[in-house]
């Protein structure tokens, strides 16, 4: 896996993720500002849009080299998408129009869509069949890129619902209406990825970045503002809006002002002010093929939604009725379930020990599948720290088994994170085997002398002389060359 970066510095690094270093940097024959890029569905081409030539950049991964140099825009390129099906590359720019070129004919322009106002995305359906534009005046509009003709659109505008700055002199309502063209977007081929686009203006109501779901029914938008929208492609209808901040110390969260900050001297948001610092947030928009959920990078974190209904997180929150006596009295009423959560939440390890172990063996399989995501790490990690001291072998072992089974395939979704905790349960658990093969194998071989020596019992042996078996041989053989006699006439030998 591996990962394309651009910026301002006429330059585009690839690296690996799994390696975390640069090795390979993509330049351009002459100093210029990147905006967006995008790499195609077999990861062998490499595209970057400039902010200040109007031109297309094309790389082939493999070597580094300059394929291409595309141009015809008339404005900056604010964002770039291969089609996951065909060899075909669209290209937004703030000049009103998208641009499709063609890869195998010279990478000639085979399409121009005319736009109603700049674009500031754009993205393929997964299927390619379809081509999704955001344009400064709020809207996404629909294209089918084979025959060059529009097939819907969506007004957003009432959906980013922005607040009032403090700075702003007119209502948010009347703010909305002013237009700025200062956007850049990423984004990778075959829809299932769009990343960072960055509006320059604190005016900028619109759309800055697009993503098709995984059936392309539905297509997720952001932007400068505190939601994001899922919007039904065919109906062209909202289906859903998140509110991914509530962050009130962010500016233009809130549709009024707040007067506690007006003085008789002026607003107090413009004391102390850094010039230096960046206006806008940016909102990385990244899809997923199975569809399951999708996930937003904020200014309040990380936030991932999705359609599971167990637990990602729990914030261990202490309160009055997490207790150890609250922990036993659960125990008491085979509650166990809880009183395990309730245990990991106090993180007591004579507490942690006794929940577990009171827990009979036949009912583990019930609570290990009734245990949120967030809790089954931490189950794992007691358990490999309790295989170095518990004599309880089996009964942590069944804990491990019923525990992988139940949440294997939602554990291998975080394997990175997860790779710490299973070494450790591995290590522990390799210890026991190797110490109980070693006894197993001295027991087998003390097993197969003793059934030995049972099957001679009642067989009469001649006694023998102190020394070994060889000893005894070699006398009887001296013993009969100082007579005379051969090895066939021991018989006959009297003494």
């Amino acid at each position: 896996m591996h990962e394309v970066a651009g910026g301002r510095d006429q330059g585009r690094r690839h690296q690996p993720r799994t390696a975390y270093r640069n090795f390979r940097t993509f330049t351009s024959p002459r100093p210029t500002q990147f905006s967006c890029v995008a790499v195609d569905s077999s990861g062998e081409i490499v595209s970057a849009g400039a902010q200040d030539s109007f031109e297309i950049f094309i790389w082939s991964m493999q070597t580094g080299r300059l394929l291409e140099v595309l141009s015809g825009h008339e404005g900056p390129i604010s964002g770039l998408c291969f089609s996951p099906t065909k060899s075909v590359l669209a290209s937004a720019s703030w000049d009103r129009t998208v641009r499709l070129w063609d890869m195998v004919d010279s990478w000639r322009t085979t399409e121009t869509l005319t736009l109603t106002s700049d674009a500031l995305a754009v993205t393929f359906r997964p299927d390619g069949a379809e081509l999704a534009v955001a344009t400064l005046n709020s809207q996404i509009t629909f294209w089918d890129p084979e025959n060059a003709v529009q097939t819907g659109s969506i007004e957003g505008r009432h959906d980013l619902k922005t607040g009032r700055r403090e700075l702003d002199k007119i209502t948010a309502k009347h703010s909305a209406k002013g237009k700025s063209s200062s956007a850049w977007a990423v984004g990778r081929g075959g829809g299932t990825h769009v990343a960072a686009t960055k509006p320059q203006s604190p005016a900028l109501r619109a759309f800055t970045t697009l993503c098709y779901s995984a059936d392309g029914e539905s297509v997720l938008a952001g932007g400068m503002s505190k939601f994001v929208c899922i919007y039904h492609v065919k109906e062209q209808v909202l289906r859903k809006k998140f509110e991914i901040s509530c962050n009130l110390s962010l500016d233009a969260m809130e549709e009024f002002l707040n007067r506690k900050k007006m003085t008789e001297f002026g607003n107090l948001a413009l004391i102390d002010q850094d010039a230096a610092e960046e206006s806008g947030v940016a909102i990385p928009l990244p899809g997923v093929k199975k569809g399951r959920c999708w996930a937003a990078t904020t200014t309040e974190g990380l936030l991932i939604y999705s359609l599971d209904a167990q637990l990602l997180f729990d914030p261990f929150e202490l309160d009055t009725s997490v207790t150890p006596g609250r922990v036993r009295a659960a125990l008491r009423q085979r509650d166990f379930t809880r009183a395990v959560l309730m245990a990991f939440r106090l993180n007591e390890r004579e507490l942690l020990q006794e929940a577990l172990e009171s827990v009979p063996w036949d009912e583990i399989e019930v609570i290990s599948s009734s245990l949120p995501e967030l809790y089954v790490e931490k189950v794992l990690e007691f358990l490999a720290s309790s295989f170095e001291v518990s004599r309880h072998l089996e009964f942590y072992l069944i804990w491990t088994q019923k525990l992988l089974l139940a949440h294997g395939q939602k554990l291998k979704s975080r394997a990175g994170t997860l790779l710490p905790v299973v070494q450790f349960l591995q290590k522990g658990i390799q210890r026991h085997l190797d110490d109980i093969s070693k006894l197993c194998d001295w027991n087998r071989y003390n097993i197969q002398y003793a059934l030995a020596v049972s099957r001679q019992r009642g067989v009469k042996r001649p006694s023998e002389p102190l020394g070994s078996e060889e000893e005894a041989d070699a006398s009887d053989q001296d013993s009969l060359q100082l007579f005379g006699a051969g090895p066939g006439d021991g018989d006959r030998l009297q003494v």
